[in-house]
């Protein structure tokens, strides 16, 4: 037997469930177990902070990650911060403008 934990974060909750499985269960066995198999988006479950095939053998110890989608990119947000605190955007940066 193999003890694995299965962890979901949402903005409003984290749900976390200890599983104990047979030993050379896989990731998609995993998540049957913990109620998860059915609405859970493969692109989005990993073992420790890693993207994993679903089909991954787990090993005694092992935390199971669903991730959140990601609803705005980092760029534009920094962006969007930058523009709210009154930065100006340089057009051209000085080394573009000294090999002109």
């Amino acid at each position: 037997m193999i003890a694995v934990t299965v962890v979901e974060a949402w903005p409003d909750k984290i749900s976390r469930h200890e599983l104990e499985l047979a030993d050379g269960a896989t990731l998609r066995e995993a998540l049957d177990a913990a109620g998860l198999g059915d609405d859970a988006d493969i692109e989005n479950i990993g073992l420790w902070g890693q993207r994993v095939p679903i089909n991954t053998a787990l090993e005694n110890g092992d935390r199971i990650e669903r991730y959140r989608p990601v609803i705005a990119d980092a760029k534009q947000a920094r962006h969007r911060r930058a523009n709210d605190q009154g930065y100006r955007w340089q057009a051209r940066t000085r080394r573009a403008a000294r090999s002109s």
